[in-house]
């Protein structure tokens, strides 16, 4: 596993403060400091490129739709396939929580 090789406390400490925050406001509020309005896209971006792949879009219709580079679609991929399956766990979480709202 990649983070092994960065594992230490202020990553404890990021994903804690994170893990931390009660509502989206205070998530925008966080990720507004924390980073640029590139960088909450583009990682916004991956995980909606992730629940593309797993519905089945071909890479052009991600690319349309996203904007995602297919250097960035290969990727999440790569990692949908080869990962530690983090973009699965999020993407599991997030249907349960639809369908928690719907019930």
């Amino acid at each position: 596993m990649q983070l092994d090789k960065i594992r230490g406390r202020e990553l404890d400490q990021l994903f804690q403060a994170i893990l931390n925050l009660e509502t989206l406001e205070e998530c925008y509020i966080f990720f507004d400091d924390l980073c640029t309005v590139n960088e909450i896209k583009a990682m916004a971006v991956r995980l909606e490129v992730a629940r593309m792949l797993q519905e089945g879009y071909t890479y052009h219709q991600i690319e349309q739709e996203t904007g995602a580079s297919t250097a960035t679609i290969s990727r999440v991929k790569r990692c949908l396939n080869y990962g530690t399956q983090g973009y699965q766990l999020a993407l599991d979480k997030l249907k349960k929580m639809k369908r928690c709202e719907k019930a």
